[in-house]
């Protein structure tokens, strides 16, 4: 058995462009779908899996580790959240075709089963100072609801206003005022992750998770930009209750850093970017010695929502899976059924390989468009993160 091509298939999906990975064999009929989209980068990614071909083509899709290990290491620029976006779709598919050939879960290469089922939450987006997400304070309580009332026991929010670096009084109640809104929506026995999205400096941060804690969060996701671990340490033992981070970061060193130094609770590597499913394993492997749990980042499509489910059902450390569901609503038209979320759960399934094909007929009626920019500025003009 030898890989053929590597091709990908981009779909529109408004706020950002799914970039499925397609790797054909010369078995008739076998292929394996990935996933390696990756935000604002699409078109980088793609040509980036089109300079990755080469490596693959001719090759034997079973050798899965040294397949990768060429990937990252034959490029002399190693690395990278485009190489390493390119790569976790590439690896995914080649998984699914090895999975397929033997006739089993993708679940079963990486271990077998740890678990019965997989817990979910919903990601809501945020509110109305957010620059992708519209909603009003009292529309986005609303949705916590529905989202309770369809079965999911836990749910992430934006409360944190896009700011300056040392905000004020006002943005510390706006953002405790929404938290109160979803809270009392929801009632006490729902799990509520705040995702503060990078936006505020250590010192802001701690303050909103002081204005917060009263309303039990059960993490804070991503308090400040990646890179400075230091900063990480201080809103940690600051804090109350777990802070969790990694969806920006790309390789197990990075997690290391963090997780020796105790820079969070919760880890949360995406297997769209980090380099796959066997990158995941080993930031996995480093969590479990550590005491991390693992919550995988997962707002992208419905190839990296089955791809992070194979993964949560194997894996011992896995406390919960994030998933997007109200983008657009052609996610389910351009994929064969996937997983079913029943009661904010998915049970361990029954496929041979990923689980879920792609209807590229259906696929080609959303065909590339630039993502929208998302920059927002200051009074002053100055640019601030979102």
């Amino acid at each position: 058995m030898k890989v053929t091509a590597v091709d990908t298939v981009v779909v529109n999906a408004r706020l950002r462009n799914w970039v499925f990975v397609k790797v054909v064999t010369d078995v008739p009929g076998l292929i394996g779908w990935g996933e390696s989209t990756l935000e604002w980068k699409t078109q980088a990614v793609v040509g980036a899996i089109r300079d990755l071909e080469p490596l693959i083509v001719g090759q034997d899709p079973s050798r899965l580790e040294h397949l990768w290990q060429s990937m990252y290491r034959h490029q002399f620029f190693q690395g990278g959240v485009v190489t390493t976006s390119a790569i976790s779709g590439i690896d995914q598919a080649l998984h699914d075709i090895v999975a397929k050939s033997l006739g089993v879960p993708i679940y079963q290469l990486l271990g077998g089963a740890v678990r019965s089922r997989v817990r979910m939450y919903d990601h809501l987006g945020g509110g109305d100072s957010d620059a992708v997400y519209g909603a009003s304070d009292e529309e986005f309580a609303a949705s916590a609801r529905r989202s309770v009332d369809e079965g999911f026991t836990a749910l992430k929010i934006l409360a944190v206003p896009i700011g300056p670096p040392l905000g004020g009084r006002a943005e510390v109640k706006a953002a405790a005022h929404r938290m109160e809104l979803v809270r009392t929506a929801v009632g006490d026995d729902v799990d509520i992750m705040v995702d503060l999205h990078g936006r505020t400096t250590p010192a802001m941060a701690i303050q909103f998770g002081q204005a917060l804690a009263e309303f039990n969060p059960w993490f804070f996701e991503e308090p400040c930009q990646p890179g400075n671990v230091d900063a990480m340490v201080e809103v940690a033992r600051a804090l109350p209750f777990p802070v969790a981070t990694g969806e920006r970061i790309v390789n197990r060193h990075e997690f290391f850093e963090l997780m020796s130094k105790r820079a969070c609770a919760v880890i949360q590597p995406d297997v769209c970017h980090c380099g796959g499913f066997t990158e995941i394993r080993k930031v996995a492997a480093i969590a479990e010695t550590f005491q991390v749990a693992i919550a995988p980042h997962n707002p992208l499509g419905p190839i990296a929502t089955a791809a992070s489910l194979h993964f949560a059902f194997s894996s011992p450390n896995h406390l919960i899976q994030e998933v997007m569901r109200a983008d657009v609503p052609w996610r389910d038209e351009v994929v064969t059924p996937g997983l079913p979320i029943v009661a904010g759960h998915v049970e361990l399934p029954i496929v041979i390989g990923l689980g879920i094909e792609v209807d590229e007929r259906a696929a080609a009626k959303y065909p590339y468009q630039a993502e929208p920019q998302v920059a927002p500025l200051g009074p002053d003009g100055a640019v601030r993160d979102w």
